[in-house]
């Protein structure tokens, strides 16, 4: 698609959901392409997914305070999307809370996929708060990166059951299977710009 918007995707580890989102945008007719992926992790899968998918891709040191990135990779992270004339940031499994000069280049234009069934079970280890709570439902939830953690308004989710012989791994694989239907749905939205928000909703138009 020639007037395709051009997302960035932020990753830490495997690259699952980027994974997903490559594939999406290998279609002609999906509204996005993928200008570039940046990680913190210079060992992340993801950047073989990547060059697999012959996709630009940089590490950037987010310095040595975990769950936290420096000025100074925030602000790297801002001018590389800036640079490729980026109009949406999706962060696909970053383990850093986003802040700095990428939070204020992009807000609003920032989105994240959370396994769990916001406004419950933020932050880490989601699948195990939700076995741990006894939820009969989870899932996981697309929304908006805001200043809090896991907090902005949410684009879309999907449900899955809580099995009786659930464990951590197992519901987090029939998680993950939702994540790369709801990740590309959502950017989709965004891209076809169909996306409105209004105070703490998110209305998708033409939503039946």
């Amino acid at each position: 698609m020639a007037d395709a918007m051009k997302i960035a995707v932020i990753a830490s580890g495997r690259g699952s959901n980027f994974e997903a989102l490559a594939s999406a945008c290998r279609d002609e007719s999906y509204p996005a392409r993928i200008a570039i992926l940046l990680s913190d992790n210079p060992g992340a899968g993801a950047l073989a997914v990547a060059d697999a998918f012959g996709i630009e891709r940089a590490v950037v040191d987010c310095g040595p305070k975990k769950g936290s990135m420096s000025p100074e990779s925030s602000s790297l992270m801002a001018s590389l999307c800036v640079e490729r004339g980026v109009g949406l940031v999706c962060l696909a499994g970053f383990m850093r809370i986003v802040k700095g000069e990428l939070m204020r280049a992009f807000s609003g234009r920032m989105i994240n996929i959370h396994p769990a069934l916001l406004p419950s079970f933020r932050g880490l280890d989601a699948q195990r708060q939700a076995l741990d709570y006894g939820v009969r439902f989870a899932g996981c939830t697309v929304h908006f990166v805001d200043d809090g953690v896991d907090t902005g308004p949410i684009i879309l989710q999907r449900v899955v059951p809580v099995l009786p012989d659930d464990s951590v791994e197992s519901l987090s694989a029939r998680i993950l299977a939702e994540e790369h239907v709801a990740y590309p749905a959502a950017v989709r939205f965004v891209a076809e710009g169909r996306v409105r928000i209004d105070g703490r909703r998110v209305r998708i138009l033409d939503d039946n």
